[in-house]
């Protein structure tokens, strides 16, 4: 999935959905750290795909808490 269609995905969701992404996304993180410190981890690209995921749903939480208040 490209970047501009993974920012419209998530730009369609709601809070709790959101929410519910970034812990996937946070556990995804942990397994992949796990693997990369067991010399296990193959693709070295994902482990930066996935924190920049982390970061594009934590900036629309935080945009969507700004316009609530």
């Amino acid at each position: 999935m490209k970047t501009t269609e993974a920012k419209k995905a998530l730009a369609g969701k709601k809070p709790a959905e959101l929410q519910t992404e970034l812990e996937a996304l946070l556990k995804e993180q942990f397994g992949l750290r796990m693997q990369a410190a067991t010399q296990q981890l193959t693709n070295n690209a994902k482990l930066r795909s996935v924190r920049r995921g982390i970061a594009r749903v934590r900036t629309l939480i935080h945009q969507n808490r700004e316009v609530k208040a």
